[in-house]
């Protein structure tokens, strides 16, 4: 007769689970807010609405990390991780005056590490805490087979809400309108496909000063600026046109999302610094300037849009919020044949 099996021998520890609820519990304890109705461990996660709102409407964004994720595996370093999977989806709904309200987040791995997703979970404990939102709840897939030995996968989603009257969304974007942007951390979450084929190429020391006396390790994994808070505060007091959060498609991509038919952005490109970690990446990769601002964010992380007349009182409110803030450039009246952003 075979052995008796049971779901451990499959490769499912379920008291590892345990054991990991139990760690991470203090961590999403830290970041709830009041209308949370429930804890940790139940099937749904409850999330009152309060009374204050007239008319209000719920945003969502979802996103995972990609892959900067197969550099905290290779380096072994999982503690910011969880930062940049909030701050993906909590920028992403920030751009549309959303103030996130609660995070949920996917964990899955082929056999559960309790210190390793711990780890990570306590990032994305730190990225809602930095945004001021509610880690309510999530999922951990322990899938032996679908991941290799020490790697695992992170996914989350926010909701945030906004008045209905005070939606972000570009309609009255017109010409003469200012350009600014706030400075990234980094790299953020996005290009590091591109980045790692470099670092396999180049093998530079990862560990030896780069800039600002910290190494291109440290650089490279610099979790994604959440932008959340200054923003929020800054909405109170001005009004903010349209804003791009810059991910995926760079600069060239995120900006023509929030224009009009027929407006243009112009950036100069002598009115901000492209930091150091972007031109090694540039030389190292011999990547011409065009693909350099459609991949990476280039030292921007969030574009914001303003009128002419509120540049200077937003620019003061930000940089006493702790925002790096560039004046881009700014919008024009935009042909049909012309595209809806150039940098010169």
């Amino acid at each position: 007769m075979s052995k008796p099996l049971n779901y451990k021998s499959a490769g499912v520890d379920i008291e590892a689970g345990d054991r990991f609820i139990e760690n991470i519990k203090p961590f999403a304890k830290n970041t709830m807010r009041p209308e949370v109705l429930t804890g940790l461990g139940g099937f749904g996660a409850l999330f009152e609405i309060g009374q204050n709102y007239k008319n209000p409407v719920l945003v969502s964004g979802t996103d995972g990390v990609g892959t900067k994720l197969k550099l905290a595996f290779q380096w072994d370093i999982h503690d910011t991780i969880g930062i940049d999977l909030v701050a993906m989806s909590v920028n992403d709904i920030l751009v549309q005056g959303a103030e996130p309200l609660f995070f949920l987040d996917y964990f899955a791995c082929g056999q559960l590490n309790v210190e390793q997703a711990t780890k990570a979970i306590k990032g994305i404990a730190k990225g809602c805490e930095l945004s001021n939102c509610a880690l309510i709840g999530g999922e951990t897939a322990e899938m032996p087979g679908m991941y290799a030995q020490g790697e695992y996968d992170l996914a989350g989603f926010s909701v945030g809400i906004v008045e209905k009257d005070q939606i972000i969304n570009g309609q009255n974007i017109k010409e003469s309108d200012i350009v600014l942007g706030l400075g990234s951390s980094g790299a953020h979450s996005n290009g590091y496909s591109l980045i790692r084929k470099i670092l396999n190429q180049e093998n530079p020391n990862l560990d030896e000063p780069f800039d600002a006396g910290k190494s291109l390790k440290e650089i490279i994994l610099t979790p994604t600026r959440i932008y959340v808070r200054s923003i929020l505060k800054a909405i109170n007091e001005v009004t903010i046109k349209g804003m791009a959060h810059i991910t995926g498609g760079g600069l060239l991509e995120n900006i023509p999302r929030i224009l009009p038919e027929n407006t243009q952005v112009v950036l100069q490109q002598d009115n901000w610094k492209i930091p150091k970690l972007f031109t090694w990446l540039q030389n190292a990769g011999n990547i011409e300037m065009q693909e350099l601002y459609r991949t990476f964010n280039c030292g921007i992380g969030m574009v914001l849009i303003i009128d002419q007349s509120q540049a200077a009182k937003t620019i003061e409110i930000l940089q006493n919020l702790g925002e790096t803030v560039f004046t881009l450039g700014e919008v024009k009246s935009r042909k049909d044949n012309e595209p809806q952003i150039q940098i010169i």
